[in-house]
């Protein structure tokens, strides 16, 4: 979607038509002439490293109570036109107190919660006086959905579209300092068919006369707003803009290498000779140094660790998630300090063929979820303590990965990750892709492109995910998922490339691009509802054909049933705890007689827990396939899951078992005669 479009359009009906013009030819035109798909470059991410105080960077919070508008729904763009953003938004009209971050839908007690189109925020901030000297200043948002419109002091700096990733811009020149300064952004959560992910804007008649409506076919509420913190950072004039790791381990694991490369923004101090340097160093959990080295004149270089401690996920190695800290300095010609910047590093390696996947030598066997950022009140918002939870129960029940379902997660959830261990299938915000056309793959790719610059540091993203649940049987599936593959490969060769896969193996166009097959399947639920004894068989015979039709490594990314909490009924019945139980044991069973084959190598429960959908007469709620309630507290097949995953730690990373893991019930030991 583009400003332009919509300052032409004064109502969304003007807005729907033109959309439904635009997609009808671009119907007629895919099954007339095969709509070609042209391999684009997509625009390179520059910067973005997460903000983090060192010696020569300050690093401030804008989160809190903002000021919140909301437009009106057939007059969108009412907000530009008048120019809202010249001054404070009170003055425009009344405002609401609005946290952030937080999705702003669940907040009030008004129908908010289905508002589409644009909102707009604002707050007020000082800037200090000794920020105008040799410094710069950068304003950082950590997500806003779905596409946002930033002015500071009534300037435009940034635009950004697609939602879970981050964005920045400098703002050194519109910044009044020792004064009071002013942030203003317009939010629009509105998605069409060339978004991603994919929606429709239609205009129906309700008692008043007519009403915009969302609609979408993926199965989680659109939530809106600004997700993430928001923060302003300094950096000084030429400092460190980016910064690449990669790791690798000796054959016997003793040995590692950490390889880095370094970009730099601003001039040289020395014009002359323009020769910067970088020196790092490597500093171990205790804070010891254990590697140091001068990067080239490429700022690139390698450090050597003896006696490493390598990076294991949980369960695998009685120290999981071991990273060390990498200080990274910059240098003038003249050895004067320019900029620090510091990162967490976990050194290991990744190897996959068409049977296995390996991390550090071993076979990996996944146990995990698929997930949804998603709690009440805060919806999609940031929330350190239901993060801290949510670790606590992965840990809890055994996991060790779980799939960032249908979008990247938090960059503090994948620190976190990095710290316990927790393998992540990072996916990108593609859910339920069709219709493909150009526009859609150049937005696609891009958010493949935002998502691979931000998280190809950390150790515990293991494979990326390009798409959940596309519609690969239809025309042009192949040649788009193509594009799609190439690029991620092209971006980051390290780790594999999988896609969860909902499409019959029969009519799937889009596996042979992949290097992990991973499919979605609800059987005893969408398919053959309540009847359990259909699942184990097509389990197998599923997950057979995937391996023969591409003969590659199979996961299954996505099995359950919803389970309303405290509903019990024996024989086990549909929605009861009972039933969610068997279901998961009747797939359990099946898992176990393809990891015989050596190909199958994970298994991932939907969901880890209940989350919000879009109003639905087969959702009470939301969806309720939670193995935890959504406010983080076990059903009676979390128990059951606790069981199988630390059983199957035990067999095949010889992990021990919790002390609390089974229940006494009684001595079975023979008693003696009186």
């Amino acid at each position: 979607m583009h400003l332009k479009i919509r300052l032409k359009c004064r109502k969304y009906e003007i807005w729907a038509i033109w959309l439904f013009s635009f997609v009808s030819g671009l119907f007629l035109l895919h099954f007339s002439i095969a709509l070609i798909l042209i391999n684009k470059e997509v625009p390179q991410s520059r910067g973005m490293l997460y903000p983090r105080e060192s010696e020569t960077r300050e690093v401030r919070s804008l989160d809190g109570i903002w000021n919140f508008v909301r437009s009106d729904q057939a007059n969108p763009t009412q907000g530009v036109r008048e120019e809202w953003y010249s001054k404070d938004l009170s003055k425009s009209g009344p405002t609401i107190p609005m946290p952030v971050p937080a999705s702003y839908n669940d907040i009030t007690t008004d129908n908010l919660r289905d508002h589409v189109g644009t909102v707009w925020y604002d707050r007020k901030f000082f800037a200090p006086r000794s920020w105008a000297v040799d410094q710069r200043v950068w304003l950082r948002f950590g997500s806003v959905h779905y596409e946002a419109y930033v002015w500071v002091n009534g300037q435009k700096v940034v635009k950004h579209e697609i939602g879970h990733l981050p964005f920045e811009a400098e703002v050194t020149h519109l910044l009044k300092y020792g004064a009071e300064n002013r942030v203003t952004v317009m939010c629009d959560n509105a998605l069409i068919q060339t978004t991603v992910p994919q929606g429709r804007i239609t205009e129906l008649p309700n008692d008043e006369g007519m009403t915009i409506v969302q609609s979408y076919t993926f199965d989680f509420f659109n939530y809106a707003g600004i997700h993430r913190s928001v923060h302003l950072y300094t950096t000084p004039k030429t400092f460190i803009e980016e910064v690449v790791v990669t790791t690798n381990l000796s054959k016997d694991n003793v040995g590692g290498e950490v390889l880095y490369s370094v970009k730099f923004n601003g001039s040289a101090i020395n014009e002359a000779d323009n020769a910067l340097y970088v020196r790092a160093q490597l500093y171990d959990r205790e804070g010891k140094l254990v590697a140091n080295g001068t990067s080239d004149a490429q700022l690139s270089g390698s450090l050597q660790v003896d006696n490493v401690n390598p990076w294991w996920p949980y369960l695998m190695h009685p120290e999981p998630g071991y990273l060390y800290q990498l200080e990274v300095k910059l240098h003038a010609s003249n050895d004067e300090l320019l900029d620090v910047y510091r990162l967490k590093v976990g050194l290991r390696t990744l190897s996959w063929s068409n049977a296995t996947f390996q991390i550090n030598g071993r076979p990996v066997y996944f146990r995990g979820f698929g997930r949804h950022e998603d709690a009440d009140v805060r919806g999609k918002g940031l929330d350190n303590a239901l993060m801290v939870r949510d670790f606590n129960l992965l840990k809890w029940i055994g996991a060790n990965a779980y799939r960032t379902s249908h979008y990247p997660y938090s960059e503090e959830s994948m620190q976190f990750a990095d710290e316990h261990g927790i393998m992540i299938v990072d996916e990108c915000p593609s859910v339920d892709a069709e219709n493909y056309n150009q526009e859609l793959l150049g937005k696609h790719k891009s958010s493949l492109e935002q998502l691979i610059h931000r998280d190809r540091n950390h150790p515990s993203v293991v494979m990326w995910s390009i798409a959940n649940e596309p519609r690969t049987r239809e025309m042009n599936a192949d040649s788009y998922f193509q594009l799609v593959a190439n690029l991620t490969r092209s971006l980051d060769k390290t780790r594999p490339i999988t896609a969860a896969i909902a499409t019959p193996w029969t009519d799937d166009k889009a596996g042979r691009f992949l290097d992990i097959i991973s499919f979605n399947r609800y059987n005893a639920w969408y398919s053959n509802t309540g009847r359990l004894d259909m699942v184990t068989k097509k389990v197998v015979e599923e997950a057979v054909a995937w391996n023969k039709k591409y003969n590659k490594p199979v996961i299954m990314a996505e099995y359950g049933a919803d389970t309303l909490e405290g509903l019990h009924l024996q024989p086990a019945y549909v929605w009861s705890e009972e039933f969610q139980t068997e279901v998961f044991a009747r797939h359990f069973k099946a898992f176990d007689i393809l990891r015989k084959k050596g190909w199958f190598i994970g298994e991932f429960v939907w969901n880890f827990a209940d989350f919000k959908t879009a109003q639905s007469y087969t959702r009470v709620g939301g969806n309720k396939k939670g193995v935890f309630t959504r406010a983080r507290q076990p059903k009676a097949s979390a128990h059951l899951l606790r069981k199988r995953y630390f059983a199957l730690a035990r067999e095949l990373d010889d992990s021990s078992f919790p002390e609390d893991l089974f229940t006494y019930i009684a001595d079975m030991g023979k008693t003696e005669n009186a």
